[in-house]
């Protein structure tokens, strides 16, 4: 993938700021494209789309394909005459600098419901059947999944009764018939985020803007993938999985990472070459301009753990057939836009799949202070084809990061950033911050992306995620007025003073 000299900031939408609980694809989204254009800014990177399941975790969603519906605008449900003004009325008191997940589905449901109504009154128009057919790969089962896990109490699909559970052709004209109403309603919901989405995207691309969308490789076991397709995971006969996948113990945590998903069937996934992936690929490109591949390294091998263990430190690496699916998704797709996350534990073999590909990795400043690695990946020195970052949403901020190595009095990174960047401990965070900024700026790093945080120059308060961590994350939200002019111009000058 070509691409020219361009900056640009990490934000997730469910971080803007919003009166209804969470961010959504309602006027603060407008504003931030606003913002960011103002700012020479010409990429907007967010975290998955999908509907994420308890905990709000954007890794660990319901479906790969379908649109995270908390993020559907009340105002342009209002807009758009699906709503009335009169019924949006006894907004609760959210919390302006965190997502409140369980009083927003509550409230925002209640709303759906009688834009739905509302909606279903109409007359079918407006794009809804073309939405339908050119999702009929995914979408009826979706929808079907969802309306079903609402009628067996929310519980995983293999604790459902055991002919739904296993897709008995009977048992699914039963429930087609019986939850229409409630299936219909999902359908509503998929078509107004697709739509909402769109019309965003369309005014980011009109402004200059790209958008760097993301694809974990993983799906959750809770997931209308695996129980629609349960032949392509590694599940026992009760639908359980039988080995998870995770990462073993790294920077992040002693005891590595169990992430709890379902590993993928390979075997049985190369036989249609590769459909379900081409499939997920071809959603993702309607969405998104450019593609970030999460956990690059597992397409070349993955961590496995046998599903009875509570930690990821017994376990293996396993091959996997990433050339393979590759090739195929190139030879049905043409050449992505993709670029990969290729950090931790990185084998040539790794980076042979990168490059057969030409997909450009990451590179992140602060992992850039280590005793073999500084001199390589310092911003100054930093390889052009690749994207560099301040960090990403799994790091401390740049201030939570600095102050950090002056607890624990890690002299040695500090006397470098003293003598590569003139940062002292007397200066501001605010100074911290921007010199360091800067410094990816000037880096030879084609891409380079910021987080919000960074640019607002805040603690580790507004971090969006610790790996290994299942409470507490994918909460922080800024506040209106929190980005300033100053912030705006500041950017502007970089971005022109070093040619993004």
């Amino acid at each position: 993938m070509q691409f020219n000299r361009a900056s640009g900031l990490l934000l997730h939408l469910t971080s803007l700021p919003s009166e209804y609980g969470i961010g959504d694809f309602g006027g603060e989204a407008y504003n931030f494209i606003d913002f960011s254009k103002k700012a020479n800014q010409k990429l907007w990177q967010i975290l998955p789309l999908n509907p994420p399941a308890s905990g709000g975790s954007p890794y660990n969603c319901f479906s790969a394909f379908a649109g995270n519906t908390l993020l559907i605008s009340i105002d342009k449900l209002i807009e758009a005459g699906l709503l009335k003004m009169g019924e949006v009325t006894n907004v609760p008191n959210f919390t302006e600098t965190k997502v409140e997940f369980s009083r927003v589905i509550k409230f925002k449901n209640e709303l759906f419901l009688k834009a739905f109504n509302r909606f279903d009154k109409l007359a079918e128009g407006d794009g809804y059947a073309q939405f339908k057919e050119e999702n009929e790969y995914w979408l009826p089962d979706f929808c079907l999944y969802m309306a079903l896990k609402e009628h067996f109490d929310n519980n995983v699909w293999n604790r459902w009764d055991k002919n739904i559970a296993y897709r008995e052709k009977q048992a699914i004209e039963k429930y087609r018939n019986k939850l229409a109403d409630k299936i219909r309603y999902q359908e509503f919901l998929q078509y107004i985020f697709s739509k909402q989405w769109r019309e965003l995207k369309n005014y980011t691309n009109y402004n200059g803007i790209k958008i760097i969308g993301d694809l974990p490789i993983f799906v959750a076991h809770d997931s209308s993938d695996v129980w629609v397709h349960p032949e392509l995971f590694d599940l026992d006969g009760g639908g359980n999985s039988r080995k998870v996948a995770g990462v073993p113990p790294d920077y992040f945590s002693k005891t590595g990472q169990l992430w709890g998903n379902p590993h993928f069937n390979w075997k049985r996934i190369q036989e249609d070459n590769f459909l379900w992936w081409r499939k997920r690929f071809e959603k993702l490109l309607e969405q998104v301009d450019i593609i970030r591949i999460d956990h690059f390294r597992g397409f070349e091998a993955y961590w496995e753990v046998d599903a009875s263990e509570e930690t990821a430190i017994k376990g293996k690496w396993v091959k996997a057939p990433g050339y393979e699916l590759f090739s195929a998704v190139k030879q049905y797709l043409g050449e992505l836009p993709i670029i990969v996350e290729d950090l931790g534990f990185i084998t040539p073999e790794v980076n042979k799949l990168k490059k057969s590909f030409g997909f450009p990795g990451m590179k992140i400043l602060q992992f850039s202070f280590g005793e073999k690695t500084f001199l390589k990946l310092r911003p100054e020195d930093c390889e052009k084809y690749c994207i560099l970052y301040t960090g990403t949403h799994d790091n401390d901020t740049l201030l939570a990061w600095y102050k950090g190595l002056r607890q624990s009095k890690n002299i040695r990174v500090l006397k470098m950033l003293e003598k590569y960047y003139g940062i002292t401990n007397e200066m501001s965070a605010e100074k911290i911050c921007w010199t360091l900024i800067e410094a990816v700026y000037k880096s030879k790093a084609n891409f380079l992306i910021v987080p919000l945080q960074d640019i607002l120059c805040l603690d580790n308060q507004a971090r969006m995620n610790f790996p290994g961590t299942v409470v507490g994350n994918w909460l922080w939200r800024y506040r209106k007025g929190d980005i300033t002019k100053k912030m705006e111009e500041k950017l502007t000058i970089l971005a022109k003073k070093y040619h993004r």
